[in-house]
């Protein structure tokens, strides 16, 4: 059974339109691994500057409405789009925008039209990035029990607390948030979201000593941070989604943070894998020649293979509007755990090659190294696999009367 995408002659014009606008103008060595904090500096700039030319082409966020600044495309011209971005390494965003990402999807469910109105356009014109704050010390699978308040007082609010595993380096120009409006209230029934400014007067970003990021929306945020809210007071038209209905709007966040959005695109390890296997002899041969090493290569290629499958599967059922069920946590299961068993498939084919970034022993640019690290760490960003299998479970009617429904994402 063939998987793969058929293309419309619309959709292949699109196709060269798109090839040629990033051929000219996306810099050279964008998707280089920077060699010093100045350099990776220079990169986010660069990755930021081409952010904001996409956006004026309605590219950033090109199934975002019009009426907004998005792209007002379809699907199938979506697809185009996301597949010549991966093509030359990059995605859509191409710098860590996961705030941007998710909030600006949960505001078009649950915002009011002036929200949509003041918080949209920069984000999808690459004017601002945008971080999301989730996780606590005491609450990250369990979403519900955030303990950062945000008590109102007049036409504001005051936020107090913590979270932690946030955003990535170089900053960001606003937060999108969970907070407890209601300390003491019924859980699920205490909730609120944010989209406020990151620089206000309270805020403090501490970074984190982490083994790894994981990797996030094809995109590696390099670092993750401590931020600190000493009493921040922050505008009641910040609100989104109503006082105390947090978890109504969380379903729209974490149903696309879960894997419904899917994603476009190859898995970029796999490709520089191959190759290193290809150029890397082991008793005077190359490791492609080795029947062992081949046949790890071919597991190692069919996991990829299914998750990207996967991920065009949900991209297609959220964008073109299809029903939904299971999908988002069963991609994110997937690859969460696929990510896992890597490291050591990889381990087993390459050697000790995988646990060094050292330029003579390890593989270029210590890419093994890293995969090895985060293969690890990315079984918790996101929802951890237990909270995917436990997803999986209630939507196919598992432990429950009833199956639980998807998310909403339109």
């Amino acid at each position: 059974m063939d998987f793969e995408v058929t293309y419309s002659e619309a959709q292949q014009r699109f196709r060269q339109q798109v090839r040629a606008w990033l051929e000219a103008n996306v810099p050279p060595g964008i998707t280089r691994i920077a060699t010093s904090p100045e350099d990776s500096l220079q990169r986010y700039r660069e990755l930021r500057a081409l952010g904001r030319a996409l956006g004026d082409k309605g590219w950033l966020y090109p199934r975002a409405p019009a009426q907004y600044g998005g792209g007002g495309l379809d699907v199938d011209h979506s697809i185009i789009l996301e597949e010549e971005a991966d093509r030359v390494g990059l995605a859509l965003p191409p710098y860590y925008d996961s705030g941007g990402k998710l909030g600006s999807a949960t505001i078009l469910v649950w915002g009011t039209e002036a929200q949509k109105q003041a918080f949209l356009p920069p984000i999808y014109r690459g004017e601002v990035r945008t971080w999301q704050l989730l996780t606590e010390p005491g609450a990250g699978s369990d979403l519900a029990g955030v303990t950062t308040a945000a008590i109102r007082d007049g036409d504001e609010y005051v936020i107090t607390g913590q979270k932690i595993f946030v955003g990535s380096d170089h900053g960001a120009d606003r937060i999108w948030m969970i907070a407890c409006t209601k300390p003491g209230g019924a859980r699920h029934e205490n909730l609120s979201w944010f989209m406020l400014d990151a620089s206000l007067p309270g805020i403090t970003v501490q970074p984190m000593e982490l083994m790894g990021t994981g990797g996030e929306g094809g995109t590696d945020p390099v670092q993750k941070n401590t931020v600190f809210f000493d009493q921040v007071r922050v505008p009641a038209f910040c609100l989104v989604g109503g006082e105390n209905s947090g978890w109504k709007a969380a379903s729209t966040h974490l149903e696309l943070e879960h894997g419904a959005g899917g994603r476009i695109g190859r898995h970029r390890v796999w490709d520089r894998l191959l190759a290193y296997c290809q150029q890397t002899k082991c008793d005077g041969v190359p490791l492609t020649q080795h029947a062992d090493t081949r046949d790890l290569l071919a597991d190692i290629y069919i996991k990829t293979e299914v998750q990207r499958l996967f991920g065009l599967r949900n991209f297609w059922l959220t964008y073109a509007k299809r029903p939904r069920s299971y999908e988002g946590p069963q991609l994110s299961y997937c690859r969460k755990m696929a990510g896992v068993w890597m490291t050591g498939a990889i381990l087993e084919a390459v050697g000790p090659a995988a646990l060094t970034t050292d330029p003579t022993w390890g593989a270029p640019d210590g890419f093994l190294e890293l995969q090895q690290r985060n293969g690890i760490v990315a079984v918790h960003p996101g929802g951890t696999a237990d909270v995917q299998r436990v997803s999986m479970a209630r939507r196919i009617g598992i432990g429950r009367v009833a199956r639980e429904a998807p998310g909403t994402v339109h």
